[in-house]
């Protein structure tokens, strides 16, 4: 399954160089990976209620090219690991069909508390849909 999330660049998310600040990818990684989960039939909300977190572990991100404000942005993500334990999801960022970044997350299946805890089939279902 593959999402796609539009973003329009705002100025707040741009340097003084009228360039998108390089932090603010990481956010839109986090918004292509909620919009996912909720095209998937459930919220991350309703994870987090559930007592289910997807803990960040790793962050991958290569820049291709940039963005600037007032950019409508494709944020494109799929799931690329569904595991009982760790979970990954690949992303590209683009604008007008030009690439402007790849990414990757991996995380790591928590609890409300932190500690390590296994997926449950409910949720990894709906991963590998």
């Amino acid at each position: 399954m593959e999402t796609l999330t539009q973003i329009r660049v705002r100025y707040v998310e741009t340097d003084a160089m009228g360039i998108v600040h390089h932090a603010s990818y990481v956010a839109w990684l986090e918004l292509g990976r909620t919009e996912l989960l909720r095209g998937s039939g459930q919220s991350y909300r309703e994870w987090e209620q559930a007592g289910v977190h997807l803990t960040v572990g790793e962050v991958h991100l290569k820049y291709r090219a940039p963005a600037y404000f007032d950019d409508l942005v494709d944020v494109h993500t799929r799931v690329t690991e569904a595991g009982r334990r760790r979970v990954g999801f690949a992303y590209r960022i683009e604008r007008d069909g030009v690439l402007l970044a790849e990414a990757s997350t991996v995380h790591l299946v928590t609890g409300a508390n932190g500690r390590a805890r296994v997926l449950p089939d409910e949720f990894l279902d709906l991963l590998k849909g």
